[in-house]
């Protein structure tokens, strides 16, 4: 029995750690997850997967190159460069024609180089869905409670065990006393 009970908590600890990594710890390399929110990018990025973007130079952008930019103040998306649009009056400046992969349009307006936020490395289909149900309640209270029932279970045993040789102790003690009395 102990060493199911250690085997499933190791594999929930492992479950837990390599969740956050993926969610988090990917940011320590200079990669930033998103979820993948429509299927405008199909079949390429498919609906609930988890991007990793990674910063580059927007001038070193190329048509054909997947970015991932601000669409405005709320929403950020990623779309494939069709054609990069050099500024007539200044030539510092460049902006995107975008489209999606499953979009038979492209974009209503450019992106500005200032807002492309990077370009796609990778991605995890459906662990976008997870990252969207845990950063948010009540999925986030879930999390936590899935989290503190973990601990629990990895403290279970060593609490149980100190009870029971304090319980075990009392009992010697009791015995020891009462035997003194006859």
């Amino acid at each position: 029995m102990k060493k199911l009970w250690n085997m499933i908590t190791t594999v929930l600890v492992a479950l837990v750690v390599i969740l956050a990594i993926l969610l988090v710890g990917v940011r320590v390399i200079g990669l930033t997850p998103y979820v993948v929110l429509s299927g405008s990018m199909e079949p390429t990025y498919h609906t609930g997967s988890l991007i990793y973007v990674k910063k580059v130079d927007p001038f070193k952008i190329k048509a054909q190159t997947p970015i991932t930019f601000m669409m405005d103040e709320d929403t950020v998306a990623t779309h494939r460069v069709v054609e990069v649009v050099p500024d007539d009056t200044d030539p510092s400046v460049v902006r995107f024609r975008t489209k999606g992969d499953a979009n038979d349009a492209v974009d209503g307006s450019l992106v500005h180089y200032k807002n492309v936020i990077g370009v796609p490395v990778f991605s995890i289909p459906y662990l976008g869905y997870v990252s969207s149900y845990i950063t948010n309640p009540p999925g986030m209270y879930v999390a936590f409670a899935v989290l503190g029932v973990i601990i629990l279970m990895m403290f279970a045993p060593d609490l149980l065990r100190a009870a029971d040789a304090a319980d075990k102790k009392a009992e010697e003690k009791k015995q020891a006393e009462s035997g003194e009395q006859n």
